[in-house]
């Protein structure tokens, strides 16, 4: 196969695949994120102290983590059909894709949130801020590093699961790999989207571990001025 033919191939996979990847993370984070808050709000000590409905958030959350994608994509095929009105192509896959990397970014956006300082919680409270003033100045903004960080491990997972989804005729660079590299014994086109994969994840990784690091700095050479005004505001 020549670089002529590979061309169109490669630049429609790359395309289905940043749409893939694009819509799963948006509602990955838009599902993720307030699950995740849930589950340390409704923990022992929580604001919204609730064990027995955070134990049974934890118990779905950790029992869709611990299906492997290629399982899951097979279990909701009915589901997706009922959304997408097919099991096959790139509006399919996001289906599975978002399912799959919801309960993945809330366990990590609930790691980030309990690493905010609890004195600064504590104060608020004092403040006569209420629960939902508490999430909104001070676990998500005092959290968002973290967050950023949290968000690029899902979209790197989510490139990942993509792939995987190929295999099943969703569309997208996984898809060529398996079609061409491997069913037709092209092996310079797969490696090509070998390569393809690890730069793209690349780029992401870089700019997610920079976003992360310039907020941290920021944070931390601001000093407790922030912190104040944030107090006040929240009073």
């Amino acid at each position: 196969m020549t670089w002529s033919e590979m061309q169109p191939l490669l630049e429609q996979a790359c395309w289905d695949t940043l749409y893939m990847v694009g819509w799963s993370t948006l509602i990955a984070v838009a599902g993720g994120l307030p699950l995740g808050i849930l589950l340390v709000l409704t923990d022992r000590g929580g604001l919204l102290q609730n064990l027995a409905v955070n134990k049974v958030i934890g118990q779905v959350v950790n029992i869709a983590r611990s299906l492997p994608f290629i399982i899951l994509m097979v279990a909701l095929m009915g589901f997706t059909r009922a959304i997408t009105g097919t099991t096959i192509g790139v509006e399919a896959a996001i289906v599975p894709l978002a399912v799959g990397a919801i309960p993945f970014f809330a366990r990590l956006v609930e790691t980030a949130v309990r690493e905010v300082d609890h004195g600064l919680v504590e104060a608020v409270q004092a403040m006569g801020g209420n629960t939902w003033t508490v999430v909104r100045k001070v676990l998500v903004p005092e959290s968002l590093p973290s967050l950023i960080s949290s968000t690029t491990t899902t979209i790197v997972a989510l490139i990942g699961y993509s792939a995987m989804a190929g295999t099943v005729g969703a569309g997208g660079l996984g898809d060529i790999a398996i079609r061409y590299g491997y069913q037709r014994f092209e092996t310079q086109l797969m490696w090509i989207t070998v390569a393809i994969l690890a730069v793209v994840i690349s780029v992401i990784q870089f700019a997610g571990d920079y976003a992360a690091r310039s907020l941290h700095r920021r944070g931390a050479h601001s000093g407790p001025a922030p912190k104040l005004r944030l107090l006040k505001a929240a009073s």
